[in-house]
């Protein structure tokens, strides 16, 4: 179907590709999976024929067709909605549009004609009389309600031209689907329907993700970019996570004998297959795993950073409570009427559909912003660190950072440069890597900076406002297995499924017109019948 022939790319001495050669089949999801600066964006240009490798070639089957998501969101401001979608399948827009040129000329000549018929055969045959019909059901299952349909793409917002572009991308049934980051800016009620719009698709679909719940649901393989190489290996990423996790610690263990070895992998590989057997993937995937390989597990040259939660004291039954709070932004009402006592032991996760209100109660309860209504106070025996959505603020200098990091140091003097650096080295700043300028810093590099700050400060409670954004697969898998590990309270906003589904005992939803409260993990409140028909109440 997709094949790519010893392809190979360097950036000055930077080697990314490296006589790379891997074959994309029909029926398969492949999860394109390494660590920041792998070259995973890279190689999906590649394949699009968006960037050129330095050698080798892609070669797509003759007479299939290739789809890719589109990364600018103002590509078609100048087109309608609808007629974004339909160019997603550019043969059958092609005809469409040279039938309604010929249809519109005032001199139709026996040529034009002709030519109308034989674009009609063509167009039938592409079930181009449908087009319409099916790009409009595949906007309204992406949330893009019919009055949108037939406006410029210049008016939706941002959130909304994500979606047009996503159906634009699976529109017409393509051979090969491309996809970078698709779950960006969807929320819970989407991500969900895309997952089981894939997990049934029966074409080749390629994507980047850092959202292991999603790589899970659809994946059939794993492609990892490991030594400038990409390796298939069978199965999502939950198995090759957790076989190259098996493997590594094999690795280790000298003594062990060959025989006992391959029994545990072997019996890893079972426990495996019975779990996919009994999930939802298994029966709505006929493409799912149907063959677990021992030779395929081997241990991964990832770097995991070493994220770890302790607390100075554990606070007392007093943890925070709130009273009738309220916010608005310019006159619009994000939520009202949130009451919540938070008790010992809880994680919760804060959710809203409209992100400015949870980014607004976090910076209401962290002390950034005054509500407009009701009140919030904290239990006297309570010490909160916070991770914004934006942390900008705290990066407008030029210090190193060993400096950087030293401002929130509460140590003396003496062992100062040894701690601060050993908080670095836990989010693999080490040598060199700690002297960076606090300016220049990637998107994922500040975030691990802030955990830095957040360990380092040993509060009994952490305040998460998308805390999984910027980060590569290593540090989100480090970062949940830290905050479930974490004997303090949690109160967390994420789109990352994984994240809300294993750290969350608690769910509040903020809403204009209240607040819903349950203690349910994610997975049991978005799925309840009575809590769905509650929050449409509740949004309308």
């Amino acid at each position: 179907m997709l094949s790519v022939s010893n392809l190979s790319v360097q950036f000055g001495k930077r080697v990314l590709f490296d006589e790379v050669n891997v074959t994309f089949t029909t029926g398969n999801c492949y999860g394109i999976i390494g660590a920041n600066g792998a070259g995973k964006s890279t190689f999906l240009k590649i394949l699009a024929g968006k960037q050129d490798a330095n050698s080798g070639s892609v070669h797509l089957e003759p007479g299939k067709r290739m789809s890719v998501l589109e990364q600018n969101h103002n590509a078609f401001d100048e087109h309608l909605v609808l007629d974004t979608v339909l160019r997603g399948n550019k043969p059958l827009y092609e005809v469409k549009t040279e039938m309604d040129t010929i249809y519109a000329k005032e001199d139709f000549s026996d040529a034009d004609g002709d030519r109308v018929g034989e674009l009609q055969i063509v167009f039938e045959e592409m079930n181009g009389w449908n087009a319409d019909s099916d790009a409009a059901a595949m906007l309204s299952n992406l949330g893009i309600s019919e009055e949108l349909h037939y406006m410029p793409m210049s008016d939706l917002d941002g959130v909304q031209k994500v979606r047009v572009l996503l159906a634009q991308a699976l529109f017409g049934n393509p051979d090969v689907l491309i996809m970078d980051e698709p779950t960006n800016d969807l929320d819970y009620e989407t991500i969900l329907w895309l997952e089981q719009f894939l997990a049934n698709y029966d074409n080749t679909v390629i994507v980047v993700s850092h959202d292991r719940h999603f790589l899970d649901a659809v994946c059939t393989h794993i492609s990892d970019i490991d030594f400038g190489k990409i390796s298939h290996f069978s199965g999502n990423y939950t198995f090759w996570y957790e076989s190259s996790q098996l493997a590594a610690r094999q690795r280790a263990q000298q003594n062990k004998k060959a025989e006992e070895k391959k029994k545990e992998l072997q019996e890893f590989i079972a426990r495996f297959s019975a779990n996919v057997a009994k999930s939802k993937q298994a029966t709505s995937r006929k493409k799912m795993i149907d063959k677990l390989n021992i030779e395929e597990i081997r241990p991964s040259s990832r770097r995991y950073p070493a994220i770890i939660f302790e607390q100075d004291r554990e606070a007392g039954d007093q943890i925070l409570n709130v009273e009738g709070l309220k916010a608005t932004l310019e006159n619009e009402v994000l939520f009202q009427e949130v009451n919540m006592n938070l008790a010992k032991g809880d994680k919760v996760v804060i959710y809203s559909k409209d992100s400015r209100a949870v980014t607004a109660f976090y910076q209401i309860i962290a002390g950034e912003e005054q509500a407009a209504a009701g009140a919030f106070q904290w239990g006297v025996t309570t010490t909160q660190a916070y991770l914004p959505l934006d942390n900008a603020a705290y990066f407008d200098n030029d210090m190193s950072l060993v400096d950087w990091l030293r401002q929130y140091a509460q140590i003396e003097e003496e062992r100062e440069e040894v701690h601060i650096r050993g908080f670095l080295g836990k989010m693999i700043f080490s040598g060199e890597e700690a002297l960076k300028l606090s300016n220049v810093l990637s998107g994922g590099e500040k975030v691990r900076c802030m955990l830095s700050k957040m360990m380092m400060s040993r509060s009994n409670v952490l305040m998460l406002d998308e805390p999984t954004n910027h980060l590569d697969l290593e540090s989100i898998t480090a970062f949940n297995n830290a905050l479930k590990n974490f004997k303090g309270n949690v109160l967390l906003t994420t789109h990352d499924h994984a994240f809300a589904q294993t750290v969350g005992n608690r769910i509040i939803e903020l809403t204009p017109n209240g607040v819903i409260d349950r203690y349910l993990t994610f997975d049991e409140y978005m799925t309840d019948p009575k809590i769905k028909e509650l929050r449409a109440k509740m949004y309308a």
